[in-house]
């Protein structure tokens, strides 16, 4: 199979499978925030920072790569394997003895016991890192895609019967260690690998290598991505960060959904051809191209809908959220850009100057976080988040350009066909306003909504099937014969 064709197939089963999770994730959302209170997300979302700081460490990268290596054999992957369990047994004793202090630290007991159970995950993760790896590798994106989604499913079904029942955020915590043993068990039915204990430490230190530069890049790039929800935790209390990070993880969903699924083939098509620049620089420019066209609509969407979105979704206690949703929505071409580079700068082993990156954004999200969080509240907090996407995303292109010998032309026509359908869009909706009486969106808002999301996306999608674009040409035509709207 084509190279082109194998990261088409996969990445049509991974966003299949991520959008069906990402459905049913946002459905069981809706339920949650009308059971549970922003205080309860907020909680999860400050231990997530904790567990989520150390979780990098415990994958040191290896996973990464063993999908990237050239050569990986059975062996290899025992050895990650046990490395991986060792560190996570380790991180989980150390969890299980700092809880008390980081209780204290937070004034709030619950900590304790919340951190000390959530903290079990480091002893799953191993588990299903070796076979996700594993089916990475061979590029048997269907499997993974359809277990992510069945563990996902029951999941969210375990945390709304435990929502409903009063127990809180232990709904939030528990499901998810229920999804994670769900997924094992799945993985383990489709996959051939039986992991073993096995120390090798030349082995490791091959693995190690890369795996330690790809480990410092996500822990310093998760860092950055958590800094304001911390600040925000310890300034405003939880149930400010639980409205804060309704918002940024709204503003994320078409990320998540499809750019995130794609990222897996390409990465691994990236890898196979790493040291042709050429070739690299075709399938960089293309990803950027496509991501522009199929989620730049649904950024656009966000930050005009923020405000009767969540009113409607989510119930009026929710209505905060919907400044900084807009506002985080308006970074959506950036996170079309800067995705990509990552893939380039992992598949080309450039993770090193990567993280001197990650590591002054992280600082200048800090900064921007605290300033804003002082002069404008949650809203200001969000503006700091997008300016820090633009100061990392534009150093990342510039070194991903170097690195393929990309351009700055390159680029506007990578991003242009996709613009040029948003502006569009962005031209009919701000029509249908004019035409609509001035006070229709405040009493009749599900209406509004509704009527707005159907325009939009009718409007977008018309442009895409049949205005004459020459660089979605192939693509429009592959649709059209999909929908039976051409031969």
């Amino acid at each position: 199979m084509k190279l082109g064709e194998s990261i088409r197939k996969g990445a049509k089963w991974l966003v299949a499978g991520s959008l069906g999770n990402q459905i049913f994730q946002f459905a069981f959302g809706v339920v949650l925030a009308r059971l549970l209170v922003p205080a309860d997300f907020g909680m999860l979302v400050t231990l997530q920072v904790f567990t989520g700081v150390v979780g990098m460490i415990a994958s040191g990268g290896m996973g990464e790569a063993l999908v990237r290596a050239k050569k990986a054999d059975e062996h290899d992957f025992n050895v990650v394997f046990t490395l991986q369990l060792s560190i996570g047994v380790l991180i989980y004793l150390v969890f299980f003895f700092l809880s008390p202090a980081i209780a204290l630290a937070f004034n709030e007991p619950l900590y304790i016991e919340l951190i000390r159970i959530s903290a079990l995950s480091f002893l799953l993760r191993p588990m299903l890192n070796s076979r996700n790896n594993w089916l990475q590798r061979e590029m048997r994106f269907k499997e993974s895609a359809l277990v992510g989604f069945a563990a996902a499913i029951f999941s969210g079904g375990i945390s709304i019967i435990m929502a409903w029942a009063g127990m809180g955020v232990w709904s939030l915590i528990l499901s998810g260690l229920a999804g994670s043993l769900v997924g094992i068990i799945l993985l383990d039915r489709v996959t051939p690998r039986r992991p073993r204990i096995i120390f090798d430490i030349k082995t490791a230190r091959i693995h190690s290598s890369y795996g330690l530069k790809s480990s410092a890049n996500e822990l310093v790039s998760y860092l950055r991505k958590q800094t304001s929800n911390l600040i925000i935790s310890h300034v405003a209390g939880p149930g400010s960060v639980g409205l804060y990070n309704k918002a940024e993880s709204l503003a994320m969903l078409p990320f998540a959904t499809i750019s995130g699924a794609v990222y897996s083939p390409v990465f691994r098509a990236m890898a196979k051809v790493q040291d042709d620049a050429a070739q690299v620089r075709y399938l960089f420019y293309r990803m950027i191209s496509l991501l522009v066209v199929y989620t730049l609509p649904f950024y656009v969407g966000l930050a005009w809908l923020a405000e009767p979105f969540i009113g409607v979704v989510y119930g009026e206690k929710w209505l905060p959220a919907a400044a900084p949703l807009a506002i985080v929505s308006l970074g959506g071409l950036i996170f079309c850009i800067g995705h990509p580079c990552g893939a380039v700068l992992a598949a080309r082993n450039l993770l090193g100057r990567e993280v001197l990156i990650q590591a002054a954004t992280w600082a200048f999200v800090a900064i921007a976080s605290l300033i804003g969080l002082h002069f404008g509240g949650l809203p200001g907090v969000a503006w700091g988040v997008v300016a820090s996407h633009i100061f990392a995303t534009s150093l990342m292109y510039y070194l991903t350009s170097q690195s393929v010998q990309g351009s700055l032309r390159e680029l506007i026509n990578a991003i242009a066909p996709g613009l040029l359908l948003n502006a569009l869009m962005l031209a009919v909706l701000s029509g249908l306003d004019m035409i609509l009486p001035p006070v229709f969106q405040e009493h009749h808002q599900a209406t509004y909504l509704l009527l707005s999301a159907t325009v939009g996306a009718l409007t977008y999608g018309a442009g895409f099937l049949y205005l004459p674009i020459t660089a979605l040409t192939e693509e429009s035509l592959r649709w059209r014969k999909t929908l039976r709207l051409a031969r």
